[in-house]
């Protein structure tokens, strides 16, 4: 499991997962998980292991992206969070950390339909689970790490949309 600015959750401590394939961490998503904190006590950042969606990155790399990339945000310093891989059903994963709350990014409309059937059949698998859906700001809505993905392999600037560590890692990655 790996952790990054972690500390000891209080039993009453509210605790939020944000899961995602996160192929690559975008700024996008480093937004939410600031966002995330002003609700939540402990986040825990669930790197989902999904070859079904064709990931660029391993999960073991996308845990070390985004921790790397939590390390060097100066927003998310001394907040109590973790970057966890799992491989399960999202609702297993969030009942195992102990968690109430998962936080989902909506960049657009186009997000909703699937964002609320994802809430309302999770709902159905646990009632004491809430989803809370966060906005991104605006100037990061559009950002998709597949989008990303494209612009970097047709050696288009993308360090609009992500950090400098995951620019670097998708060059070293598509070998640019």
């Amino acid at each position: 499991m790996a952790q990054q600015n972690k500390k000891p959750v209080q039993a009453t401590s509210l605790i939020g997962v944000y899961p995602g394939t996160f192929d690559p961490v975008t700024l996008g998503h480093l937004d939410i998980i600031e966002r995330a904190m002003k609700v939540v006590d402990h986040l825990v950042i669930g790197v989902a292991d999904n070859d079904g969606k064709g990931p660029l990155f391993p999960v073991k790399e996308r845990v070390a992206l985004m921790e790397t990339d939590i390390a060097n945000n100066k927003k998310l310093h001394g907040k109590s969070i973790e970057v966890v891989p799992f491989s399960k059903l999202l609702m297993k994963f969030v009942e195992d950390m102990n968690a109430r709350v998962i936080v989902r990014g909506l960049r657009a409309v186009s997000d909703f339909e699937y964002e609320f059937q994802m809430a309302g059949m999770n709902s159905y698998l646990n009632k004491n689970i809430e989803t809370v859906f966060l906005m991104a700001q605006d100037k990061h809505q559009f950002i998709s790490s597949r989008f990303v993905k494209e612009i970097a392999r047709y050696g288009g600037d993308i360090s609009h949309f992500v950090t400098p560590n995951a620019a670097e890692a998708l060059k070293k990655k598509l070998r640019l």
